[in-house]
C-alpha cells in the first residue's frame, strides 16, 4: 500500500459550530491486522443484546477485479445482507468515491440506524477512511465519526509491528495503532502475562493517548467500543485531563512511529497556529535532528486562542485538521496549550522550538 500521496485532501475543514451528535448517526471504524479478530468482534456485536439497530459494512479485497462490500443490518435478531459492486481501486479511492453513496442508499432503504460500524481490510489505512466521514459536507448532518478502534493479536502483534517495510513505507499495523482511539488486544489467553505486558508497552509507545482493552475471542463490553465521541467538542474536558496526565512514552519496536507531547502556557495567535499546522501536516517542512521529515499521523490538543474565553480543540488526521471551540471555559484555569503528536520521525525538541518561535512569537508583533 502506498503512502498518503494518493489522497489529495489538502484543505482544512472550514471552521464550524461545535459538533453536536444529537440526531446524528455515529460511525465507528474497526481496523486491525489480518487475523486479529475484527470480523469476530463485529459478529459478536451483531449477536449481542444491545437494543441498537446497527449497520455493519465489511470491506475486503477479493482476487478478482471487483471490490465487494457486504452490508449487514441487525434488526430484531435477524441479519439482512445486500451486495454492492464498487469499482476496483485502493480503499481510499474506492470508499471516498462510492462508500458514502452506498451508506446513503442503505439509509434510504432501511431507514435510520442507531449505529454504523465499518470494518476496513487488514492492510487499509484507516485514516483515509476516517477522513471521508469527517469532511463530507453532504452527510455532515446525518453521520459523524465516533472513533477508530484497532484490534491487535496478542500472540502475533509484536511480530506484525516489527515487520520491515520497503523504504518510505509505514508499517501498516503501527499506523493502525497510531490512528486508534481504542485498541482491543485480543487472544490474551494465548500469551503469558509478560508477553502481554510487552504488547501493551509497545502500543503505548506508538500511541500514548490510546485506551487499551484486553479480551479473548473479541468479547468486549460494548460500552467500551460504542459511543466513544473521540472527535466531539463535548469531549474536551476528558481530553484536556488526559493531555494533562500523559507524558511522552519511550519508543519501542518501530522507533520511527511514536508519540511526543508538550505544553506551553499563554495565548496563541490563531493565524500563526494555522500556518504552523499547515507547514507540519501539508508541507512537511520540519526535519528531525537526523534530517528526516516529520510526518504526523494523528494530532490532538487543547489550545488557548487569543480573544477566546473557551478552550479550543485541535484535531488532525493525516493532512486534515480542524480547530473547534468547545463548551469548556478557561475561567480560573491557567491558559495552557497541551498538544500530542503521533507520527513518524518526530522530534519533541524541534517541534516545540518551531511552535514557540512561530505561534507564541506572533502575539508580540
Amino acid at each position: 500500500m502506498e503512502e498518503e500521496d494518493d489522497c489529495p485532501e489538502l484543505v482544512p475543514i472550514d471552521p464550524k459550530p461545535p459538533v453536536s451528535s444529537v440526531g446524528q448517526i455515529p460511525v465507528t471504524i474497526i481496523t486491525g491486522y489480518l487475523g486479529a479478530g475484527k470480523t469476530t468482534l463485529l459478529n459478536y456485536i451483531l449477536t449481542e443484546q444491545h437494543n441498537k439497530r446497527i449497520a455493519v459494512i465489511l470491506n475486503e479485497f477479493g482476487e478478482g477485479s471487483a471490490l465487494e462490500k457486504s452490508l449487514a443490518v441487525s434488526q430484531a435478531g435477524e441479519l439482512y445482507e445486500e451486495w454492492l459492486e464498487l469499482r476496483n481501486g485502493c480503499l481510499c479511492c474506492s470508499v471516498k468515491d462510492n462508500g458514502l453513496k452506498a451508506i446513503e442508499n442503505l439509509m434510504e432503504k432501511k431507514g435510520k440506524f442507531d449505529y454504523i460500524l465499518l470494518e476496513t481490510t487488514g492492510l487499509a489505512d484507516p485514516g483515509a477512511v476516517a477522513s471521508m466521514f469527517w469532511v463530507d459536507a453532504e452527510l455532515g448532518s446525518d453521520i459523524y465519526l465516533d472513533g477508530i478502534v484497532t484490534v491487535i493479536d496478542a500472540k502475533y502483534g509484536l511480530q506484525q509491528l516489527s515487520e520491515e517495510k520497503a523504504e518510505g513505507l509505514l508499517n501498516e499495523a503501527a499506523r493502525q495503532i497510531a490512528l486508534a482511539d481504542l485498541t482491543i488486544i485480543n487472544k490474551t489467553d494465548l500469551v503469558s502475562g509478560e508477553d502481554l505486558d510487552r504488547v501493551k508497552d509497545t502500543v503505548r509507545s506508538i500511541n500514548g493517548l490510546v485506551k487499551i482493552v484486553e479480551t479473548q475471542r473479541s468479547r468486549v463490553d460494548l460500552s467500551e467500543v460504542l459511543d466513544l465521541h473521540s472527535f466531539d467538542t463535548e469531549n474536551a474536558a476528558n481530553l484536556s485531563e488526559k493531555l494533562h496526565l500523559m507524558r511522552s512514552p519511550h519508543p519501542h519496536l518501530d522507533k520511527s512511529i511514536l508519540t511526543v507531547t508538550f505544553e506551553v502556557p499563554g495565548d496563541l495567535s490563531e493565524d500563526a497556529l494555522n500556518l504552523f499546522v499547515q507547514d507540519l501536516l501539508w508541507e512537511k517542512l520540519f526535519l528531525n535532528k537526523g534530517g528526516q521529515p516529520m510526518t504526523v499521523i494523528r494530532l490532538k490538543g487543547i489550545v488557548a486562542l487569543a480573544g477566546k474565553d473557551h478552550q479550543v480543540m485541535l484535531q488532525g488526521v493525516h493532512e486534515l485538521y480542524e480547530l473547534n471551540e468547545t463548551p469548556e471555559r478557561w475561567e480560573e484555569n491557567v491558559r495552557i496549550n497541551r498538544l500530542v503528536f503521533i507520527g513518524r520521525n518526530l522530534d519533541k525538541d524541534v517541534l516545540q522550538e518551531h511552535f514557540l518561535a512561530r505561534v507564541l512569537h506572533k502575539l508580540d508583533n
